[in-house]
């Protein structure tokens, strides 16, 4: 069994075809045909039904992509933390919240590239309900996200730093300069992000119980458009408070002064439990604490 016929099993199970795993790979389909064969004559089971042009996965099949994923991630742990060097060569696989790429991770990752030139970082966006069956999965190897305080056993919490929420308007916004609460927010047009997002949750659930239907003329996950509409007079945006830096000093946007109920949210750095801390994690974490 070797890591090479593991990453092509996951990668067929992925793309649910040898041939676009293959082309994917940069092999022939011969190639990832034949290590899937030595595989499973190997483990003495058959991983894929092959039924025409279709495949599917056996049991056995279900079975080994959690030890497949356990074993590449290990091979990555390996290549980043076993070696003499002070910068470790590898991949390291990070999940960001949209809201810290637009605003502060960029320059994390110039410092963090400067430092550590030999380390490739894959990004993908991750969004609070999918951030632990990732972690879990082997999948990513790091979590920064902003959020509410995670409680899961599954996790580790690395670091932590409070943040804050707010609501945004336009300078000519009639309650630029006033004292708002809930009551105030009634039939008050708002530009919130996506339905899935824990920030809308967080005040849809406070206006809930306030009796409060609210007025939602906008939902998007884009940080950058809830800002543009309010820029334009469309309505009050609730977004975090370090993605509307450069409006706020510019003039752009005002935040409004808020008296209601307070809404907790960190960024913060998230491992699985069982996963080893190794030389790239701690010199990103780091470089996180220093520019946070």
């Amino acid at each position: 069994m070797t890591i090479t016929q593991l990453a092509s099993f996951l990668k067929i199970t992925e793309m649910n075809s040898f041939s676009a795993a293959a082309d994917s790979l940069g092999y022939a389909q011969s190639t990832v045909t034949t290590q899937i064969k030595q595989l499973e004559e190997e483990l003495g089971c058959v991983l894929f039904e092959r039924l025409g042009k279709t495949i599917s996965l056996t049991s056995s099949g279900e079975r080994l992509i959690t030890y497949a994923e356990k074993m590449l991630q290990l091979e990555r742990d390996i290549h980043l933390d076993v070696t003499d060097e002070e910068n470790p060569s590898g991949v390291l696989k990070l999940g960001v919240s949209e809201s810290l790429c637009v605003s502060r991770f960029p320059k994390i990752l110039m410092e963090y590239n400067k430092n550590n030139p030999r380390t490739e970082i894959r990004l993908q966006f991750v969004t609070h309900d999918n951030i632990a069956d990732l972690l879990q999965k082997g999948e990513l190897d790091m979590v920064y996200t902003l959020n509410p305080l995670f409680e899961d056993d599954r996790l580790k919490i690395l670091h932590k730093k409070r943040e804050k929420l707010g609501f945004y308007a336009s300078d000519k916004h009639p309650m630029v300069g006033t004292t708002v609460k809930e009551e105030d927010l009634k039939d008050v047009p708002l530009l919130l992000t996506a339905h899935n997002c824990n920030f809308r949750h967080m005040l849809v659930s406070d206006l809930d119980a306030k009796g409060i239907t609210p007025n939602i003329v906008l939902e998007t996950s884009s940080k950058e458009i809830l800002k543009q509409f309010a820029i334009n007079g469309y309505g009050v945006a609730f977004i975090p408070e370090m993605t509307t830096e450069n409006e706020t000093k510019n003039g752009k946007l005002k935040r409004l002064t808020w008296k209601g109920k307070d809404f907790p949210v960190y960024s913060q750095v998230l491992i699985h439990k069982d996963k080893h801390e190794n030389r790239a994690i701690n010199g990103l974490i780091e470089i996180i604490k220093q520019m946070n």
